[in-house]
């Protein structure tokens, strides 16, 4: 029977079912502007989508820790080779599966790159640099983390091989590459900001090795945690760096909270990352210590992460097609959409809420059969699902 950390599980299984609500407005909302648009938005809204943005920094930053575990069993050299296998499937997963789901078109002329990506070329990073002391690793996290914001004013003509490597690596905000025959990648997750919290999560998964005193993790966690937010606060307050839109005086006190906590998540900013992992390391300080009916909910999800991602794409947009057609609404493509919607579909953001509802009930028992096979199994390819 395999073993697993049951704070981490926690983590991640709550963020998915959050990550849900994300993808459920995104297949069954009404369209329409940004939700983080100032001068549009609701605050409702605003946090529906906001709370979204812990999802991709902890879904990163814990498979940077997995990665670690991962390589407790396993040499250096066969983890370096596990992690590049995993890492080509995920991007192998967004081009194929991700792409198809959102966008809806087999002719795959939008091929998405979005968190699958981030989290499988960090992983192929990552292996380049497995034979580094620990600590050496955790300063080029540090160094891409705390210092990629400096380029944020530094202008590379992009139709230059040197521009075409910093949209790839560092800035990517709906970058668009085009393939001929009418096919487009949509890079969204630029690689190196990403990597920087992937980098920080394996160092961090040193702390959950086995002998390693639990006080002191927790203390490392939380001090660490409220370290990042605090540093949040502060740079946001000073307003110059760490993120490449400061934030303003709004029309309300309320929406210029909402500003004040607008950070930049395409490209991922340095006050992104404080205002994210810094929760999440408070989060998982005292997550430890927490055994009730929620926590197991959350862990029957966070068993079955991979599982879970696709299976609840697939829902959504099977709901998706099914109300589109019950509605006699034409099932017709315009444009090249990331995320494709018929036209003059979708429900208001209560309805949203109830699907989201619907969503996670259905794929609880699922998920808890899926995280029990797992663990009674030693298939290969379990380490891929």
């Amino acid at each position: 029977m395999k073993t697993r950390i049951h704070s981490i599980d926690i983590a991640r299984g709550l963020i998915m079912i959050i990550m849900t609500l994300d993808h459920t407005r995104d297949f069954l909302h009404i369209p329409g502007p940004s939700p983080v648009n100032m001068q549009t938005t609701t605050v409702i809204l605003f946090f529906t989508r906001w709370i979204t943005h812990f999802c991709a920094p902890t879904f990163v930053f814990l498979s940077g820790v997995s990665a670690f575990l991962a390589g407790q069993r396993r040499t250096r050299g066969e983890l370096s080779l596990f992690l590049v296998k995993r890492g080509f499937w995920l991007i192998l997963s967004d081009m194929l599966i991700i792409s198809l789901l959102f966008t809806f078109d087999p002719g795959y002329h939008v091929i998405v790159l979005e968190v699958l990506w981030a989290i499988g070329f960090g992983m192929i990073l990552l292996a380049a640099l497995i034979r580094l002391p620990l600590r050496a690793i955790a300063a080029i996290g540090i160094l891409i983390l705390f210092g990629h914001n400096l380029l944020d004013n530094v202008s590379i003509p992009q139709d230059t091989f040197l521009g075409g490597l910093a949209t790839v690596f560092l800035t990517a905000a709906g970058s668009i590459i085009p393939l001929g025959g009418g096919r487009i990648v949509a890079e969204l997750y630029a690689v190196l900001p990403w990597a920087a919290p992937m980098f920080l999560g394996y160092a961090f998964g040193s702390l959950y090795k086995a002998d390693y005193n639990s006080d002191s993790r927790k203390r490392i966690l939380l001090v660490s945690g409220i370290s990042l937010t605090l540093l949040f606060v502060a740079l946001r307050l000073i307003n110059h760096y760490g993120n490449p839109v400061p934030w303003s005086v709004q029309r309300n006190a309320a929406h210029t909270f909402l500003s004040f906590l607008n950070t930049t998540k395409q490209p991922p900013s340095l006050l992104y990352f404080c205002m994210t992992l810094g929760p999440l390391l408070i989060f998982l300080s005292f997550a430890e210590r927490w055994q009730n009916r929620i926590t197991e909910i959350c862990r029957v999800y966070g068993n079955v992460p991979y599982f879970y991602f696709i299976v609840h794409l697939c829902l959504l947009r099977a709901i998706n097609v099914f109300l589109v057609v019950i509605q006699g609404i034409p099932i017709k493509f315009t444009g090249f959409p990331l995320v494709w919607q018929a036209e003059n579909f979708g429900y208001p953001l209560w309805a949203v809420y109830l699907f989201w509802l619907l969503i996670v009930t259905l794929l609880y028992f699922p998920c808890k059969w899926y995280g029990t096979y797992k663990k009674t199994h030693n298939n290969w390819w379990l380490s891929y699902l």
